[in-house]
């Protein structure tokens, strides 16, 4: 195990004064100036491999001379990034901002013909990406015969170029588009700006407490915006680490890593957090804080990881429009089971009805959000972009409600709202009553059809390795604890309920198979 010395400064919290944010230039440009601070300093660990800020900041403005000047990228211009978690896809990200372009990560689990769509939507000619994905990228040659597939190997094996500075770049210009995970018809691009994100990473630095001293752990990919922004652009904006996993099958190899490089900070998936918990470990960890997202968390993974953990475990919200963190539960006070949290610094909140009017206290809405971490709007999507965005706040499609001391909860998807018998059912709140019951791994509700009642609800459940679920049990349960028009109908036992890459649960999957 590699020893490491640790001062007590390192955990100490900055007084950090909200009216002097990270200097709002460029993404890139915050990078390096970071890292001429901290030259010396491991900027990841991967493995065996320590990378420093010097060499990652040469390998940024290697890649970025690269395109510019060997692939003719302007500013402005989409190049997509479909790479694995490793340093490479770090210094290809911040390599593609510094030539002035515009990144758009792909999901590493899509199939060709969703890689397709993304590429054919965001007018994409350059794709940099590794050399496993590469060949099995060859068949798209067809379809867009003028797309450019590069190894990321390649351009940092390539001669220097010329010394030519990082394109300049404002708060105001396009860095990234994200494409929605799709589960519910085409993905659409999120435009996120170099503004967006620093802002969201400013915001978070001081939700979170982060200093030069922490080391993030990411597990999930980076492609995914919550790893993107927390786990990876953070750190790197104020001077700390990232601690890059290489597999987390099984869980153990990442909490080896974790202790080995002695990661301060966790931000993962609620999985992960149950798998955490129950490994035994509670004082053998470096670990000062863990962030919950991704998905909602549920209420009996938090009690249970409270009751195995020494450190606090928050739940936070957020969406890839919002670049993407929006609310977390505060790591000093309360921490409310079930709940979303405050809005972080320099964000704003509320409940709306269908109208637009603002709702009181208590009151079940769709939850808004405005503030500088707000995306400009969904690429080539103008109609998409004036639903979503009015009068400078965000719609997010997610139904819940505000209690009388600021905490917000989520109680569904619009989309996945009940009408039973004409009363609305929210599927979250039947989830967090079947997880408490024993045995029960994974839990999902979605609706199913009936001539009757309108709509009635299915339950989905996994059982721990060993066990089995009665059905009969579950429904009495559930039946003691919930009215009897939102106890599922049915329930179903499958192995393990199927998620998309960022670990959420695919319902529309789970709605075909009961369809069938």
């Amino acid at each position: 195990m590699v020893e490491r010395h640790v001062e007590l400064d390192d955990f100490l919290p900055r007084q950090l004064n909200p009216e002097m944010p990270i200097e709002m230039t460029s993404l890139h440009r915050v990078f390096l100036s970071t890292a001429a601070a901290h030259e010396d300093k491991p900027a990841i660990f991967w493995g065996d491999t320590e990378v420093r800020y010097r060499q990652l900041a040469a390998s940024v403005q290697q890649i970025g001379r690269a395109l510019t000047d060997r692939h003719g990228v302007i500013p402005g211009e989409r190049v997509a990034l479909w790479h694995h978690n490793a340093p490479d896809f770090v210094a290809a990200w911040y390599g593609i901002l510094a030539a002035g372009g515009v990144v758009v990560p792909i999901n590493n689990f899509l199939k060709p013909a969703e890689i397709a769509h993304i590429l054919r939507d965001a007018g994409i000619r350059l794709l940099l990406s590794e050399p496993e994905l590469i060949a099995s990228a060859a068949g798209l040659a067809g379809e867009f015969p003028e797309l450019k597939l590069v190894a990321v190997t390649d351009l940092l094996a390539a001669p220097a170029g010329s010394s030519g500075e990082p394109a300049v770049r404002g708060p105001e210009d396009l860095a990234v588009i994200i494409y929605t995970s799709g589960t519910t018809g085409r993905p659409k691009g999120a435009m996120l700006s170099h503004g967006n994100l620093l802002h969201n990473v400013r915001s978070c630095e001081i939700v979170l407490e982060a200093v030069e001293g922490d080391r993030l752990a990411v597990l999930l990919p980076l492609f995914h915006s919550f790893m993107m922004t927390v786990g990876m652009v953070l750190p790197l904006s104020v001077g700390g680490s990232m601690v890059l996993i290489r597999s987390l099958n099984p869980p153990k190899n990442a909490i080896l890593e974790i202790i080995r490089h002695q990661a301060t900070i966790l931000p993962a998936v609620p999985q992960f957090f149950r798998a955490l918990a129950g490994a035994g470990l509670k004082d053998g960890l470096p670990l000062r804080l863990c962030v919950s997202g991704g998905a909602p968390l549920p209420g009996e993974i938090l009690r249970e990881f409270e009751a195995h953990m020494s450190m606090p475990l928050i739940e936070g919200y957020g969406l890839s429009e919002t670049s993407p963190v929006a609310s977390l539960n505060p790591i000093h006070g309360q921490r409310k089971a079930g709940s979303i949290g405050l809005p972080i610094h320099d964000v704003e909140m509320a409940v709306w009805d269908e109208a637009g009017n603002a709702l009181a206290d208590r009151e079940t809405g769709e939850i808004v959000i405005r503030g500088g971490n707000v995306m400009q709007g969904y690429w080539n999507q103008p109609e998409a972009t004036a639903q979503a965005l009015q009068n400078g706040w965000l719609r997010t499609g997610d139904v819940g409600y505000r209690d009388e001391e600021g905490y917000y909860y989520i109680t569904d998807r619009k989309k996945d709202m009940l009408l039973v018998n004409g009363i609305n059912v929210y599927p979250r709140e039947i989830e967090e009553v079947i997880y408490q019951f024993p045995g029960v791994r994974e839990a999902a509700v979605i609706g199913r059809t009936d001539a009757r009642r309108g709509e009635m609800p299915i339950a989905f459940v996994a059982p721990v390795e060993g066990r089995h679920i009665d059905a009969k049990s579950l429904t009495a349960f559930v039946k003691e604890r919930l009215a009897d028009y939102k106890v599922p109908r049915k329930i179903i036992e499958l192995p393990a309920l199927p998620r998309t890459a960022t670990g959420k649960i695919l319902k529309t999957a789970l709605r075909e198979h009961a369809v069938d």
